[in-house]
């Protein structure tokens, strides 16, 4: 789905009307949010796709704490949500983080419109007031801070409120303006991120070190060959010392063939291997346990359509034995 158009009739107050709401942003709704535009867009390839999902957090009077996200699903026609599954999801989550509550809904667009309403009003069922937390990222904000050159967020935060236009009534937004804030944990893993270069992450920062190493590696031992050829090929100066460093580097290589390395090699490569077999195994006994589940709801069903449990007789008759016959002969 595009991006939501833009309405004749603004559905936000003017600056002048101020929200009294203390709102506080951590960094993992951030990079949330960020992440979900992103892929989205590879996804689709579209430059402005329609994202949406849920703020999680902590509400105290006026004072709001928005710490964690989770993406929302919509049906086919694009503008009215999955409640079983905005319901599922919020379930799962309030049983991991119990101090944890829905507080809003996040999108992003260039700002919020009438669609946006209607959205909002399928949220009002789960929260009283729910926030709006609009990405607006083709949007540039200069903070309002002393430093040269330091910018806000492009993000946005609005709060629902009522305005009485020609004598009638209609849901609307006021800006509220947030901080960012963040913990001890959250600073150290931010810092942690940002150290992945501009590459994108530290682990594909990692990849891409390791990658030169070896291909420096692998340069120099073709240098090393070409100067062994062309030593014998009377093409290079003999020099000993050098002849001599590759000769006790070569001799050095079987060493990784010794037999305790071997024997350490092996069992490494064993307790992987058990790993993933033990992962396969747990993973195959909760299929098993699911199925088990469920053919004990569907016998029960049956027997209570039925009247009751049918009981089965395991005579000697049934099982083809007849008086006389030596049991232990069979069992």
């Amino acid at each position: 789905m595009a991006a939501m158009e833009t309405d004749d009739l603004p559905v936000v107050l003017p600056s002048t009307t101020t929200s009294g709401l203390s709102l506080a942003l951590h960094p993992l709704p951030i990079l949330n949010i960020s992440e979900h535009f992103t892929r989205l867009k590879l996804q689709t390839g579209s430059s402005s796709p329609f994202v949406l999902g849920a703020l999680l957090g902590s509400q105290n009077g006026r004072e709001v704490e928005i710490v964690n996200t989770f993406e929302l699903a919509v049906e086919d026609d694009g503008l009215t949500v999955d409640q079983g599954f905005f319901i599922a999801r919020k379930e799962q989550y309030k049983q991991v983080f119990p101090s944890i509550e829905f507080i809003g809904w996040y999108t992003v667009a260039p700002h919020p419109t009438s669609k946006h309403i209607a959205l909002h009003e399928q949220f009002t069922a789960y929260s009283s007031t729910p926030l709006l937390l609009v990405l607006q990222p083709s949007t540039v904000f200069v903070a309002a801070s002393s430093d040269l050159g330091s910018q806000a967020l492009p993000f946005k935060a609005y709060e629902p409120t009522i305005e009485i236009r020609d004598r009638k009534t209609r849901s609307v937004f006021v800006e509220v303006n947030y901080k960012v804030e963040t913990g001890e944990a959250e600073r150290i893993a931010v810092d942690w991120t940002s150290r992945g270069g501009g590459s994108g992450t530290s682990y594909e920062s990692h990849l891409q070190t390791q990658r030169a190493a070896v291909k420096m590696l692998h340069d120099r031992i073709l240098l090393l060959v070409k100067y062994v050829s062309d030593v014998l090929a009377g093409q290079a100066v003999n020099d000993h010392a050098t002849l001599r460093s590759l000769s006790a580097l070569v001799a050095s290589l079987p060493a990784s063939e010794h037999k305790a390395f071997r024997e350490e090699f092996d069992t490494e490569y064993e307790d992987v291997q058990l790993t993933a077999f033990l992962a396969t195994l747990t993973k195959s006994a909760n299929i098993l346990n699911d199925l088990v589940d469920k053919h004990v709801v569907l016998t029960a069903s049956r027997e209570e359509r039925g009247g009751g449990p049918r009981r089965r007789g395991m005579g000697m008759g049934m099982m083809g034995m007849r008086p006389g016959m030596d049991w232990d002969r069979y069992h």
